[in-house]
């Protein structure tokens, strides 16, 4: 492999930067990096593959969530299609957006067209770990349109034998009126959402945060704490397109 210098690194130039190479040494270490990359996507493929052998568990179909237009059911978020994903995002009760979950806004900015989801026969909703009303401002405040449900009433029976309060990611198969959950994750795993990380990962400086394996003089973000790479300015990341275009971000409901 190549070998980096960042000797000559001073922190008002710019960042260091990878060799210059001719094209066909370039080529040749991309080719020997690519083997990685296909092995990397076939054990995706049959990580897949066995997801879709799991077994699955019965849930109470009759679980309450709140809605727009008040109570329903686990079995209505299903919008009449045969599966389900919900993502369960964290919520930080009596607090301003501004110290709202920033994983969690981050990975819901990223649903946007539900069109394709929906193709294979797939609702996708965000079931909040807060109160609906107050949870349903941050969401418009984002401009986020996705299906929008409050679990507080069910949450503990929802995520049964899992921390309540964390995010996750819950996929849920319905067979008439009876409901069945099919898989989940939670932490790094609700990163399928993402594109953005996905695109950073290809660039030459990656996400640019501490936690990563990067040659010496790479940049990184300094803006933010470790644990909280996804913040800058004292909010989530994206909240801030929003706040310059005007919009409230009071969470007060009938405010």
């Amino acid at each position: 492999m190549t070998e980096y210098d960042s000797s000559t690194q001073d922190p008002d130039r710019a960042p260091a930067r990878p060799p210059v190479a001719d094209r066909a040494a370039f080529e040749a270490e991309l080719a020997s990096l690519r083997l990685r990359e296909k092995a990397h996507t076939r054990e995706g493929d049959a990580i897949a593959a066995a997801r879709r052998r799991l077994p699955m568990v019965e849930v109470d179909a009759n679980l309450e969530l709140t809605g727009p237009d008040g109570p329903v059911t686990l079995l209505d978020a299903f919008e009449g299609r045969r599966q389900l994903i919900a993502y369960y995002f964290m919520w930080h009760d009596g607090h301003e957006a501004a110290d709202q979950c920033e994983g969690c806004t981050w990975v819901t900015n990223q649903v946007r067209e539900l069109e394709f989801l929906h193709s294979r026969d797939i609702t996708y909703a965000v079931f909040c770990q807060g109160p609906y009303e107050e949870s349903r401002r941050y969401r418009d405040f984002m401009g986020w349109e996705m299906p929008w449900y409050s679990a507080l009433p069910s949450n503990d029976e929802l995520l049964t034998g899992r921390q309540v309060g964390s995010m996750h990611i819950v996929c849920y198969l319905r067979e008439g009126d009876r409901v069945y959950e099919t898989y989940w994750t939670t932490l790094r795993g609700v990163e399928v959402m993402d594109y953005d990380y996905a695109l950073m990962d290809l660039t030459v400086y990656g996400r640019q945060e501490l936690w990563e394996d990067s040659p010496s003089g790479w940049p990184q973000t300094m803006d933010a704490p470790p644990e909280h790479p996804m913040r800058t300015n004292g909010r989530p990341i994206p909240q801030w397109s929003r706040i310059e275009a005007g919009r409230s971000d009071d969470l007060t409901p009938d405010s």
